[in-house]
């Protein structure tokens, strides 16, 4: 029986680390082809080489900072035409701090990575996969846009509030198509974005059953696009931390948000 993704290709963008590097390693246990692509050259050119020997399937990488309004065009040029299948959206972070505390232009690179870039990208490789009539796209959301957002990281929330409703849209839209779009939203994931935004020391005081694996989430987002999910919230504790959000009193559920940003952020 020939492998699930054998003769198709996944694109992963954040591919270095973390949730991105997951979906690289079980994409390419699946039989798809590769294009990785991060800012990182070397850990970028060592995954593609570790996946392509211990899974035989073909792996490119394409370096790129997203943060480039003109990255995303650049990356589809360099692929020359290629095919790509299945996109998955994940190149990401953190800025902690209030909003006035940071300077605006670390807000404009973060919103072009997780926002414009995320758009960028989606509407450059959704049209060859239309007319194929098969593809998937996978944008790495969070639980963070599904529930009142605390003081700190401002933008956090509020951009992935937006991937999560871009995602819903996009399944809608393209539900006849072939194409599945799924907006994959975990909660605390163990990977480097704590250590990138310098807040680790805060982090390690979360209990543990809050607590996600990348492999685990990657697993999760992947059965969620091939079902047609359009969202899914990773791990039982977060479905039912979301669900108590929606019963909850508004008010109560800020406070409660709240609560856990004072402990938990850099505000």
């Amino acid at each position: 029986m020939a492998p699930e993704g054998e003769g198709k290709t996944a694109l992963v963008t954040g591919a270095s680390s973390g949730i991105g590097k997951a979906f690289a390693e079980l994409l390419a246990e699946k039989g798809y082809g590769l294009i990785l692509t991060a800012r990182r050259r070397d850990r970028l050119e060592a995954l593609a080489a570790d996946l392509a020997t211990r899974h035989g399937v073909p792996t490119r990488i394409v370096v790129a900072d997203l943060a480039d309004p003109e990255a995303p065009a650049r990356m589809v040029a360099e692929l020359g035409g290629a095919r790509v299948d299945l996109l998955v959206n994940n190149a990401g972070y953190g800025v902690p701090g209030s909003y006035t505390n940071v300077a605006w232009s670390e807000h404009q690179r973060f919103m072009q990575i997780m926002v414009t870039a995320v758009c960028d990208l989606t509407y450059r490789l959704l049209p060859g996969m239309v007319e194929r009539g098969w593809g998937r796209i996978i944008n790495i959301a969070s639980v963070a846009g599904m529930v009142p957002a605390p003081a700190g990281h401002t933008l956090y929330g509020a951009a992935k509030a937006f991937v999560i409703r871009f995602s819903e849209a996009l399944s809608a839209e393209n539900a006849a198509t072939g194409v599945h779009v799924t907006a994959v939203s975990p909660g605390f994931t163990y990977s480097e974005f704590h250590d990138v935004t310098g807040t680790r020391d805060k982090m390690n005081r979360v209990p543990a059953m809050l607590w996600l694996d990348a492999t685990t989430v990657a697993k999760e987002g992947y059965a969620a696009v091939m079902a047609g999910d359009a969202v899914v919230v990773n791990g039982r504790i977060y479905r039912i931390l979301i669900w108590l959000n929606g019963v909850l009193p508004k008010r109560l559920a800020r406070w409660v948000s709240g609560s856990a940003g004072r402990r938990y952020r850099k505000a």
